[in-house]
């Protein structure tokens, strides 16, 4: 879930994250409008519309089953370390 911006409210499953850039694109989040030349690859050029990286502190994870918006933590749980949600102490995969 985005916690702020334009987009703010929306959900989207993350298709990319760049944990070196603090960043992650969301799908259907944060649609910006690219103009491109006529090129090989593009025939046709023009306006082009496409997701663009928000900041990892933008985001929340939203529980699995109730869909509420989330904290996360790292506990140990049989010799791993997995994580869990605040509200309800969910495991997350």
């Amino acid at each position: 879930m985005v916690l702020s911006g334009d987009d703010k409210g929306k959900t989207g499953t993350i298709s990319t994250m760049m944990p070196a850039e603090r960043k992650a694109i969301v799908q259907g989040v944060n649609i910006v409008t690219k103009h491109k030349k006529v090129s090989a690859q593009n025939p046709d050029g023009g306006r082009i519309q496409e997701e663009a990286p928000l900041y990892i502190s933008k985001l929340m994870v939203v529980e699995p089953k109730s869909g509420i918006p989330s904290r996360i933590s790292r506990v140990e749980k049989d010799g791993k370390m997995v994580r869990i949600t605040k509200k309800s102490g969910e495991e997350l995969k």
